[in-house]
């Protein structure tokens, strides 16, 4: 199961990521996309988060969470055109981190580089349940602190742009998520077993045999049926069936 969320339009993912794309063959319904104009915010994106990310846990009972913390979706970002604050940002991986599941987390996009530090330096700390106090924002001096300036802190400034996504686009997008998510019928439960070394028939290419060796009709038999394939009911029941 993947579930991405991200900027959408022509400009990012290019004929790809709407939320009515949901995988192919035996994948279908367990990729679930969720597109966003621009300009989403801290209340707007972590209330669509929680809400979609609680119905998949729910849903489909991961083993294991992979985190991506991709940092292009904070305000300020080069390239990225979301307004969420590192507090919104961190705010996910907290509430990610208390379905007590095991987790990685690893970095992604990202391209105002002293904010992708700032991003991963409150969520590791997040990670590591030392949550940084108000009153120690402040950076240490460091050989990269000219990166920092001016105010040398974890903080940035909040984003400008306008906020694109209404409350009905972002229902829409809730509602056909959680539509997909209904799809899946069960959560992954096959259990891997070694197969018993009995299971398996040897071949037998009638190329191959010597058509002068007389084959006993049990060999024969074990080609086509093994002893115990069926048990004694299912015997009975063909055999009434011929009887019929």
């Amino acid at each position: 199961m993947t579930v991405s969320f991200h900027k959408f339009g022509d400009k990012f993912f290019p004929g790809t990521g709407d939320v009515k794309e949901t995988g192919e063959r035996e994948g279908k319904f367990y990729a679930i996309n969720v597109p966003l104009k621009d300009g989403i915010d801290d209340t707007s994106f972590t209330r669509l988060f929680k809400t979609i990310i609680s119905k998949v846990v729910e849903t489909y009972q991961p083993g294991v969470i992979v985190l991506q913390c991709g940092a292009d979706s904070l305000a300020g970002d080069r390239l990225g055109c979301f307004n969420l604050s590192i507090d919104g940002h961190a705010e996910c991986v907290r509430f990610v981190k208390k379905f007590n599941l095991p987790l990685l987390v690893t970095g992604g996009g990202g391209y105002t580089k002293e904010n992708v530090a700032r991003c991963w330096t409150v969520e590791t700390g997040v990670l590591l349940d030392t949550e940084l106090p108000n009153g120690m924002l402040k950076i240490p001096d460091n050989e990269y602190i000219k990166y920092f300036a001016p105010e040398y802190s974890l903080k940035i400034p909040n984003g400008q742009i306008e906020n694109l996504n209404s409350k009905s686009y972002l229902g829409t997008i809730k509602v056909q998520v959680l539509e997909n998510l209904r799809y899946i019928q069960h959560a992954p439960s096959v259990q891997m077993q070694e197969v018993p070394p009995d299971f398996y028939i040897p071949d037998f290419d009638e190329d191959e045999q010597n058509p002068d060796e007389r084959v006993d009709q049990h060999t024969r038999d074990k080609q086509i049926q093994r002893d115990d394939e069926y048990y004694d009911g299912d015997n009975d029941n063909d055999q009434n069936m011929e009887d019929v």
